[in-house]
């Protein structure tokens, strides 16, 4: 049976079936300090027999997540010491994030930005997006803008469209990014009138979708793709590598390829960030390097997303994949692990 509305409050997940009704009071306390919501398109995902279900890991609170470990930090990866202006994060010389509005569709339970976000929050007021523009038009080296926040694209389309025009009238912006999981997790909301929205003359248009399990391309998510794919606005993805989601072989390689079936290009594939209370969420490294590894050995190349850490404190991110390159470049591995000797390079 197909949900009516976005379940916002425990009370909701438990008349959902998605919580039993001997956890309520318990997870009062992280519902309290970190915000809830699971639209209907992941509500009707969940099998609420399944203790394990990798969707409901994602979005279900977990009291777990009010166990800060000693390394995890409020801003994991430092936006706070890149941003000149309200809502601008400028980490990279070329490209800056636009953090328009501070709420979700959903709200997952790794997020990095979870203390800074959730209903209520709003987004930049018009003063202070008047601010962040003027702060893009007057740097000439910012060839990308990247609308994140929150979600963009839980703005209606009027405003979209408003925010695309602003920064398309700035002539060194040659590509706006829109880093979104709306067209996933809300895919009625890919509207035609959003669709053109997005769109802005002579201006490359680029859609991140997050994406972490096979299961979240439904029918409804992969239509909505294919409503941007069709209009021209190509489509990346970026997951986060997930215990108990996403992280073995075959989990993982099914994202991608369904990831490229509906023309959406693997992107990156993030190492969980440090934020609190996520611990039990995040992998080792090692691990990452041992799927990327795998991944490289049954997957297209097309299914190769870049394994990635954003370096806590504000330092950007670094591909983190495994290394083939032993003995100064004179001997290579294979995916398998073997090694090959390479001529010596002049």
């Amino acid at each position: 049976m197909t949900t009516l509305k976005t379940k916002r409050v425990l009370t909701d997940l438990c008349e959902g079936g998605l919580l039993p009704d001997a956890r309520l009071a318990e997870l009062e306390k992280v519902a309290a300090r970190y915000a809830v919501a699971i639209t209907p398109a992941m509500a009707d995902l969940i099998d609420p027999a399944d203790p394990h279900d990798p969707i409901a890991r994602q979005f279900v609170p977990d009291l777990r997540e009010l166990e800060t470990s000693p390394e995890e930090r409020g801003d994991p990866i430092g936006d706070d010491a890149h941003s000149p202006v309200e809502g601008v994060v400028h980490r990279y010389p070329d490209r800056v994030l636009l953090k328009a509005v501070n709420a979700c569709a959903v709200y997952c339970r790794f997020c990095f930005r979870r203390e800074m976000i959730g209903p209520g929050r709003g987004g930049l007021s018009p003063a202070a997006l008047a601010a962040a523009v003027d702060y893009i038009r007057g740097n000439p080296q910012i060839w990308e803008v990247i609308l994140s926040g929150g979600d963009p694209l839980i703005l209606s389309a009027r405003r979209v469209k408003d925010l695309v025009a602003r920064l398309a009238a700035i002539g060194h912006v040659k590509v706006i990014r829109v880093h979104t999981r709306v067209p996933v997790v809300a895919p009625e909301r890919i509207s035609a009138a959003l669709v053109r929205a997005l769109r802005a003359q002579n201006k490359a248009t680029f859609v991140v979708v997050h994406i972490n399990h096979p299961r979240e391309l439904t029918a409804q998510a992969r239509a909505a793709c294919a409503r941007l794919v069709d209009a021209g606005i190509p489509i990346l993805s970026q997951s986060v590598l997930l215990r108990g989601v996403n992280d073995d072989v075959e989990t993982l390689g099914a994202l991608m390829r369904a990831l490229v079936e509906c023309r959406i290009k693997p992107y990156y594939l993030h190492h969980a960030d440090l934020a609190p209370g996520t611990a039990h969420l995040r992998t080792t490294i090692a691990k990452g390097q041992t799927l990327m590894r795998a991944l490289r050995g049954r997957y297209s190349g097309l299914c190769q997303p870049a394994y990635v850490l954003d370096i806590p404190g504000g330092h950007g991110k670094s591909p983190i994949g495994p290394g083939y390159l032993r003995d100064g470049g004179e001997v290579v591995e294979d995916f398998n692990g073997r090694p090959h000797r390479y001529p010596p390079q002049q």
